[in-house]
């Protein structure tokens, strides 16, 4: 049917218009959600217990949504790059600062640098700056210093004691009278310090101690037949050629904490989570006898150099709400927030004002690791480190057990690290040239 007016009319119940206009009235006066959501992929334990963090943001900053997924750190790295191949990275994650140089040649990152400058929360000053540089490539900031890590010497004191040695060792000549002194006193079956095989890290601190550059010509080729690498290679072995550290299987204790109890090592070179750990893991009759030194220096002022370690918290190139993602970024690194996470982890703060806030530098056990991160350097930022350390290990494991020379090891280990190397001369050259498909302007 038509009416007059040409326009057609359709018979409405009236419980129907009614219904209609109540849901009208309820619709209009319902304010539409504006909330930015943002995802944080957050690794281990950290993103179990960063929530409490995540949850006290939100109440400051009602406009936004965490949604924190725990990510476990065997899976963390494959997880990435599944993310990043299938477009589906988090807003921000965190990340191993030795990984930095890898998503950042995937151009995976935004660079932070102008978001730090205008920051009225942070300053670059404030954090360790050889943690801070391991963020840094090619002049560009890409991830935030979360917390920190290195190396240094867990020692039982009252074994020092008892050899005569009276405190820490500060330099390399001190280190190896107090491994005479109390390799002297221990029985068979004891031994000074225990040197883990697939532990890279102890000749690669000793190299950068003395200068090594690891790899060379811009990181193209391997640097280990460098002489300053080779002496660094050669006072490692001297811990087993002395009979310092156990070389073989039937000496290498099954459980290092009960060992360590035990008093059938003196010694470890090892990080801040096992702060934690000896406190849990060692009867108390021991608590009070065990210390932490800063490593010993090989030629020059003590403490020795130390490797930079820990995570970093970075923002996907692919986020749609990079402010959003920067104020969590600077709530969570800030210093009251450090505090909170150091209380809440145990993992050692980034921020030196975090660190006197909470008291760390002046603590018998984290006092160590302060003195330590004024000196530690960056591992060679370069996506194929990981895969060189694996060789390092293997190569350093073939020479303790005797299988190999430590020339012909070292010789080997150059091959296999340029034969690593190779794709990155040819980006290099090629680059040099002129634009690379597939490679990220950065």
């Amino acid at each position: 049917m038509t009416n007059p007016a040409g326009a057609w009319r359709t018979r409405i119940p009236l419980p129907a218009i009614v219904l209609g206009i109540v849901s009208l009235v309820a619709a209009c006066s319902t304010e539409p959600d504006e909330r930015v959501e943002i995802s944080f992929w957050a690794m281990g334990r950290e993103g179990e217990l960063v929530r409490e963090l995540t949850d006290r943001f939100e109440r400051e900053n009602p406009g936004i949504r965490v949604r924190v997924q725990q990510i476990p750190w065997s899976a963390a790295h494959e997880k990435l790059l599944t993310a990043y191949a299938g477009d589906a990275m988090p807003d921000l994650f965190q990340l191993g600062n030795t990984w930095v140089p890898e998503f950042v040649a995937l151009n995976a990152l935004i660079p932070l640098g102008p978001r730090l400058d205008g920051s009225r929360v942070l300053d670059a000053g404030d954090w360790f700056p050889g943690i801070l540089d391991t963020n840094v490539l090619q002049d560009r900031l890409y991830g935030l210093p979360w917390y920190v890590d290195t190396r240094l010497l867990f020692y039982r004191r009252d074994i020092f004691e008892a050899a005569g040695v009276t405190e820490a060792p500060r330099t390399w000549a001190q280190w190896t009278e107090a491994m005479r002194r109390v390799r002297a006193r221990e029985t068979a079956g004891d031994f000074p310090i225990l040197l883990p095989f697939d532990d890279w890290t102890p000749p690669v601190i000793f190299a950068l101690q003395l200068g090594s550059p690891l790899l060379r010509d811009e990181d193209r080729y391997g640097g280990f037949s460098d002489p300053k690498f080779a002496r660094a290679f050669d006072f490692y072995l001297g811990f087993f050629r002395q009979d310092w550290a156990p070389s073989t299987g039937r000496d290498r204790p099954n459980n290092v904490y009960q060992a360590f109890a035990a008093g059938q090592v003196a010694m470890l070179i090892t990080g801040p989570w096992n702060i934690g750990e000896f406190g849990v893991r060692l009867p108390e009759s021991v608590q009070e006898a065990w210390a932490t030194a800063p490593l010993p220096a090989a030629d020059g002022e003590a403490p020795g150099v130390s490797i930079a370690g820990g995570a970093s918290l970075a923002m996907s190139r692919s986020t749609a709400h990079p402010d959003a993602v920067w104020a969590l970024m600077e709530f969570l690194t800030a210093p009251q927030q450090q505090v909170e996470f150091n209380r809440l982890t145990g993992d050692l703060p980034s921020s030196r004002t975090a660190w006197r806030m909470a008291r760390l530098d002046e603590h018998a056990h984290t006092r160590a690791f302060w003195e330590q991160l004024q000196k530690v350097e960056a591992l060679p930022k370069i996506p194929e480190w990981e895969r060189i350390a694996s060789r390092i290990t293997r190569y350093s494991e073939l020479v303790i057990r005797r299988e190999m020379s430590p020339d012909a090891a070292l010789a080997a280990l150059n091959e296999d690290v340029d034969r690593i190397l190779e794709k990155r001369r040819w980006l290099i050259d090629k680059r040099a040239t002129g634009p690379v498909a597939g490679l990220s302007a950065r």
